[in-house]
This record gives structure tokens, sequence and C-alpha cells, in this order.
């Protein structure tokens, strides 16, 4: 139950900071796939990462986004999840990517 919370928490954190998928095109388009070299298409293994997270103010743009792996992302994705419930309370909070 406990983590069906948290699973929960996190998708509205992210979805109050939905991103473009147009932008997501724009980067696909300069860097290909890592696993495939493709501009379009599925990207087995990978995900388009925002560098700065859009909850601390990263733009949604294609020059605060890098490829990363579906492993390295789950373990970003809770520090972000810290970091956006620390702005959210007003806390003094860093980004330490």
């Amino acid at each position: 139950m406990k983590r069906a919370v948290i699973i929960i928490l996190a998708m509205l954190a992210v979805s109050a900071f939905a991103r473009d998928p147009a932008q997501v095109r724009k980067f696909r388009k300069t860097h290909p796939c890592p696993a495939t070299q493709r501009t379009t298409g599925a990207c087995p293994g990978w995900v388009v990462d925002h560098v700065v997270p859009l909850c601390g103010g990263g733009p949604d743009w294609p020059q605060n986004m890098q490829w990363q792996t579906r492993a390295d992302s789950k373990i970003k994705d809770k520090r972000e999840l810290s970091y956006c419930a620390c702005l959210r309370r007003g806390g003094a909070c860093t980004w330490k990517g």
C-alpha cells in the first residue's frame, strides 16, 4: 500500500509539470537513440530525461534534455521526487543532478 501511495504522488508531481512532446521530438532529431541510432520510434532501455527537473525551473527545451538508461532514470526519479517535494514545502532545496 505504501509503495502505491509513493507511485501516485510521483505521478502527480510529474503531471504538474507535463512536458511538450514537440520538444522531445526536437531533441531526438539531433540526438538519436543510443540503442538504435534512430531519431523516431522506440528506444529500448533508454528514456529522454530533463537534466534540471521541470519542477525546479528547468526548461522544457532540448538543451535541458539527455538520454538516460531506465535504471539510472529510476534512481534519479527518486531524488527528483524528494527535491520537488522540498520545493513545494518552500524549503531551501538544492538540485544535485
